[in-house]
């Protein structure tokens, strides 16, 4: 079992503390094993086996537990000696009313509450109502570049250069799982898919009752080909129209906010530079591993662009920045990143073919007035010079950067 530091470090401040910690994020992006980890983490520092519970409720073995109060009984009956003791309960959304559960394990126990999910909706406005300030999310993204890496390092001993190493990730994305083996792409994007066929059945189509599963699937065909590209739900309403489809714009909206829950999309909004204001249409969505692009439609070299686009977006959004496609005047910045009052400014493109693009892209940057990092990102290898201060970075430099 591979370490992932990053998601340990974000725990370890909140070990021992009152606060729930939850991590969310798609199935298969690794959360069981980021439990299993921070088990052998507490393990390490002297908590007994018997303090720890850890339930996967995917597994048969606990399918007798899926009610909040089945659970509850079943948690009061473990508990037998008067020590702290820490519950690791994965798949939460899988146990019906689960947040009252673990409000009552808060009240009645002394217990460290480790959950994962899903969903993101679990933390919906009813969650808050039973849990209000007592929990902190950690997302959970499927592999980083870093991270890809290191699982090569570890389960392979080849001698490809870093530039075959990174056709490999855009090419088969950062599930864990693809990189456990030498699987073809093939072999990857089968396995992808039935990851991605499972969470759309129970993901969307049976947590959001969704009757019209073709038309479903047309609306993720839509997001797929438009990836890095803004619409918005009435531009897929006029889009079926005009192939003489009648839909209505709010099925699409809860299509599309069901395919947010179930972590398949991204919506990333727009944010006027200048105004310092976000804008409620013309939004982007982004996909939660470019794999799942790939599994599904095929080959698509015709999108590099927003491919690329979509590997920097998950980059941002790993490193903790909350990320906004960027309006100034009448031009747009790719990602707008905010952390902790930071911004970073980020333009992707796969190739700086001729003067026009290089211009289009440092220029908008060097429109923006502000002392914060600028960067040019692209597949460009032979010339990285700042122009003016704008950075400009093959994306593997990006990717491997410590800081922004």
């Amino acid at each position: 079992m591979i370490t992932r530091p990053t998601y340990i470090a974000q725990l370890k401040p909140f070990i021992n503390k009152k606060q729930i910690k939850i991590l969310t994020g798609i199935r298969r992006s690794g959360k069981s094993t980021v439990l299993l980890l921070l088990k052998d983490q507490l393990l390490a520092s002297g908590v007994k086996e018997e303090q720890i519970i850890f339930i996967n409720f995917e597994s048969f073995m606990y399918s007798h537990l899926l009610t909040a109060s089945k659970l509850y009984h079943y948690i009061r009956n473990e508990i037998k000696i008067s020590d702290k003791f820490y519950l690791l309960l994965d798949e939460i959304q899988e146990v019906k009313d689960w947040e009252k559960a673990v409000n009552s394990f808060i009240v009645d126990f002394d217990v460290d509450i480790y959950l994962t999910g899903s969903n993101s909706h679990l933390l919906s406005s009813e969650l808050a109502t039973f849990l209000a300030g007592r929990y902190v999310e950690i997302p959970v993204f499927t592999l980083s570049y870093r991270e890809f890496l290191d699982f090569r390092k570890n389960y392979f001993s080849d001698k490809q250069n870093a530039g075959n190493l990174f056709l490999q990730y855009l090419r088969k994305g950062g599930f864990p799982v693809i990189h456990t083996a030498d699987y073809s792409d093939e072999s990857a994007y089968k396995i992808v898919y039935d990851i991605y066929s499972s969470i759309i059945l129970r993901d969307t189509v049976q947590r959001y009752k969704i009757r019209d599963v073709e038309l479903l699937e047309r609306v993720i065909k839509y997001a797929f080909d438009n990836i890095g590209n803004s619409f918005s739900g009435k531009n897929v309403a006029d889009y079926f129209k005009s192939q003489q489809r009648k839909v209505d714009i709010n099925t699409v909206y809860n299509y599309l906010t069901a395919l947010e829950g179930a972590f398949i999309l991204y919506r990333v909004p727009r944010y006027d530079i200048k105004g310092k204001e976000i804008l409620k249409t013309q939004e982007k969505f982004y996909v939660s591993d470019i794999s799942i692009i790939y599994a599904t439609m095929g080959n698509r070299d015709r999108m590099i662009g927003g491919i690329l686009e979509n590997i920097v977006f998950l980059d941002l959004k790993r490193r903790g920045y909350n990320v906004f496609v960027g309006k100034s005047g009448n031009s747009e910045i790719d990602f707008v990143a905010e952390r902790q009052g930071r911004k970073v400014y980020v333009q992707v493109a796969y190739k700086l073919e001729n003067k026009e693009t290089v211009e289009r892209e440092f220029g908008t940057l060097l429109s923006v007035g502000d002392q914060y990092p600028k960067y040019v990102v692209t597949m460009d290898d032979f010339w990285k010079d700042a122009i003016e201060g704008v950075a400009h970075l093959y994306i593997t430099d990006f990717l491997m950067k410590e800081e922004l």
